[in-house]
């Protein structure tokens, strides 16, 4: 007896969207963040503050949209983006409400509580993470504006040279009373220009001409692009006087040159270039060289008559030991006006300790480990060096600040990503998160099953 059967092609295996998963981790996250507020009211006041409600429903509803959002449009995204940025967030906002509550900047003539705004800030940054998501479909669309990326970036670098200094950089827009920092939109539209420049030029950029010390040298023509961001990074530190946006925009290009042609010599280049910059600007511009004065010796008397911030600082972190002090009961809001920005995580060393510092800076990396999974998911070279260049941006900037808080590096001015005071960080930064959800959805989203062909293959097996 014969039989005959059919055989057709199998259709892909669906991928879990772990949209579940975000959802656990987001409520997480909240309940973390309303927890650490409440801790921090029992602690000054001695019983729940009073605006516990609408500070957790503000941050659910935020979380709520930023899921449903994801779940809709985004649904094979990286889980863990999402919540990690929210808890944050969120932490951010119950460290800034407690710096509010302190006396001694309730006093000051400028005094004006931080975390409303805050708050405000934060739902402008889900709304345009949800605008990205709405509106970028697909993110190979932003390889056709490279050169318009690029003078997006040069625009927003070069308009703060047109506005007066604040606390000796130039950073800041003043526009109608509302301040802007362009630089935190800037880091966007760089990370897109290189990756868009990188993918045409990398075949170009990894010849080498002759090898040196086990380093592969690469040909004077190809110096070029490097030394032009160099030259960028090191007007910027002279005229803006900022050194931080200075190591993010040349550290970052960097990053993804190495990446885009796997040479040890650019980065090499880079560094000692960085240096050298870094050194020779020091050598003549004040404040860049008051900074350098105060890494090398904060606690002298000529450190301490310009500004005692940094010994603060570090005071703040040998203060919180091993555990802290707990939420409320530090002193960190000694170091003034920069204690709920420049200088938050201070108040996190010495209230969370060593281990609550080692915690938020774990949740840093993850969120840097993360992009970086979804560089190595992509199946597009644009995607794998847009994702590497936004997780690059973001570690180098949790670097520098973190690095001056703590006394590694000379203070930058920079602001800790979702933590920290300010309405331009979060924003972009919140940005910043919806692109690499978009770039991961593409990469783990499964490819379409093919269709079965009328044709399909007769088999004829032949049974006793």
């Amino acid at each position: 007896m014969s039989v005959v059967t059919n055989t057709t092609t199998i259709g892909a295996i669906e991928a879990p969207s772990r949209r579940n998963t975000e959802l656990l981790m987001l409520v997480f996250a909240v309940a973390i963040s309303v927890f650490a507020y409440a801790n921090v009211g029992l602690a000054i006041n001695g019983s729940l503050p009073a605006g516990i409600l609408g500070y957790g429903t503000g941050l659910a509803l935020l979380a709520a949209v930023g899921h449903i959002v994801v779940r809709k449009f985004a649904p094979y995204a990286d889980p863990l983006l999402l919540p990690l940025a929210t808890l944050l967030n969120g932490i951010g906002l119950a460290i800034i409400w407690r710096l509010d509550q302190s006396p001694l900047l309730k006093q000051s003539n400028s005094y004006s509580p931080a975390a409303p705004n805050q708050l405000m800030y934060s739902a402008v940054g889900v709304a345009l993470f949800v605008g990205v998501l709405l509106l970028l479909k697909d993110h190979r669309i932003l390889q056709r504006y490279t050169y318009i990326s690029m003078v997006v970036a040069m625009v927003l670098l070069i308009v703060p040279m047109f506005f007066p200094a604040v606390y000796g950089a130039r950073i800041w827009v003043n526009i109608g009373g509302f301040h802007i920092q362009p630089g935190e939109f800037a880091k966007i539209a760089i990370a897109i220009f290189f990756s868009g420049y990188l993918m045409v030029k990398r075949d170009a950029l990894a010849l080498a001409s002759r090898r040196f010390m086990g380093m592969y040298l690469p040909r004077g023509r190809d110096l070029g692009p490097i030394l032009v961001i160099w030259a960028m990074s090191i007007l910027i530190l002279v005229f803006e006087t900022d050194l931080g946006t200075s190591l993010l925009f040349f550290g970052l290009f960097v990053v993804m040159l190495y990446v885009a042609t796997e040479r040890t010599s650019w980065i090499v280049f880079g560094l000692v270039m960085s240096a050298v910059g870094a050194v020779g600007v020091a050598s003549f511009e004040p404040h860049v060289q008051q900074r350098v004065d105060a890494w090398l010796a904060p606690f002298s008397k000529a450190t301490l008559a310009q500004s005692d911030q940094v010994a603060k600082s570090l005071m703040s972190f040998g203060a919180g030991g091993t555990m802290g002090t707990g939420l409320g009961q530090g002193h960190s809001d000694l170091i003034g006006f920069a204690a709920n920005s420049d200088f938050i995580l201070a108040t996190v060393g010495e209230e969370l300790g060593l281990a609550g510092t080692m915690a938020i800076l774990v949740i840093y990396g993850l969120i840097v480990e993360r992009g970086v999974r979804t560089a190595l998911a992509a199946r597009d070279p644009f995607g794998k060096l847009l994702a590497i260049g936004l997780s690059g941006a973001f570690a180098i900037q949790v670097f520098v600040v973190s690095g001056g808080v703590m006394g590694l590096i000379p203070l930058t001015g920079m602001t800790m990503p979702f933590m920290a005071q300010g309405g331009s960080s979060v924003i972009a930064n919140w940005a910043l998160i919806g692109i690499l959800i978009r770039i991961s959805d593409t990469a783990r989203r499964p490819a379409p099953a093919p269709a079965p062909s009328p044709d399909a293959e007769m088999t004829q097996v032949v049974r006793p």
